[in-house]
């Protein structure tokens, strides 16, 4: 509650910490009694099993939190955490499908069932407007305002932002919205109250999980002939290329996605200009290596 982090991030870090316990357990180890090397061997046994450095990380911030809380409450005299350093994460490169494969994707879904019209939007509204699975599964009806063309969104801290919806995301709302969409998989009575304004259901009309939309899109990734190399995540960093491809400004991208930091958003300009650059060294004649004669 003090650092606003969304419950996705505490559901990580109380993995995280489990995990933790869990291995000092296996060492002997009391949590009042941890010193600087017990942190360090954890790290090392994380690195060992495999872990990506990034997974590394958040591991020992989770690790560093606890034991700085329980320093500063007085359940331990020092905070071994402190000099513990996370291995580098390499800076990848978001993996944006082409403008090409988006549109198969969003192709792939065919019919006018409630399903189907749910399952179009789902799509429309991830790639049109660059939302978080999260933000996208937390919508309740409330947060739509189709003649403005705006949804209201709560991002990461519970930050709230109005984002626009371009024409093929709100036709797709209204059709999932109207007659014959989302009212034909409202039950007759919930399980709980908490779904009953939300915007995406699933077949048994509760609130559509987040593994609910990686299912969804994974599935018209299959039928598009894209594989299994397309996420919900994947539609958001699309957008993002997509806009900044066509000119958009940076500024307007980060507000759009929800950065809290520039340095997020440049990510993208990265991803752009490599773009451009394969664009232009397969298509300029004296951009191939080669004899310069021919």
């Amino acid at each position: 509650m003090e650092k606003g982090r969304s419950p996705n991030t505490l559901a990580a870090y109380r993995r995280d910490l489990s995990a933790y316990a869990a291995w000092l357990a296996g060492q002997g180890a009391e949590l009042a009694g941890v010193d600087e090397g017990i942190v360090t061997g954890y790290v090392a046994h994380l690195e060992a099993s495999g872990r990506a450095p990034s997974s590394v990380a958040r591991a020992l911030v989770a690790v560093r939190l606890l034991h700085r809380f329980l320093r500063d409450e007085g359940l331990a005299a020092t905070d071994p955490g402190t000099a513990v350093r996370p291995p580098p994460v390499p800076k990848g490169l978001p993996k944006a499908l082409t403008e090409d494969e988006v549109s198969s994707l969003l192709a792939a879904v065919t019919g006018n069932g409630p399903r189907e019209r749910r399952d179009r939007a789902v799509l429309e509204v991830l790639y049109g407007t660059g939302v978080r699975v999260s933000e996208l599964t937390g919508l309740s009806m409330a947060d739509l305002a189709l003649d403005q063309r705006l949804v209201r969104v709560y991002g990461k801290g519970n930050k709230e932002r109005l984002v626009p919806l371009g024409r093929y995301a709100r036709q797709a709302l209204d059709e999932w919205t109207g007659p014959g969409g989302r009212e034909a998989l409202v039950p007759r009575r919930r399980a709980r109250r908490a779904d009953a304004d939300a915007v995406f259901l699933n077949a048994r009309g509760q609130r559509l999980t987040r593994q609910g939309v990686d299912l969804i899109v994974r599935h018209y990734a299959r039928r598009a002939g894209l594989g299994g190399r397309v996420s919900a995540h994947v539609l958001r960093h699309s957008c993002a290329t997509h806009l900044l491809d066509h000119g958009a400004d940076i500024r307007v991208v980060q507000e759009l996605l929800g950065h809290a930091s520039i340095a997020t958003t440049q990510v993208y300009t990265k991803v752009s200009a490599e773009r451009l650059r394969a664009a232009y060294e397969a298509a300029h004649p004296r951009a191939r290596l080669g004899s310069p004669g021919r």
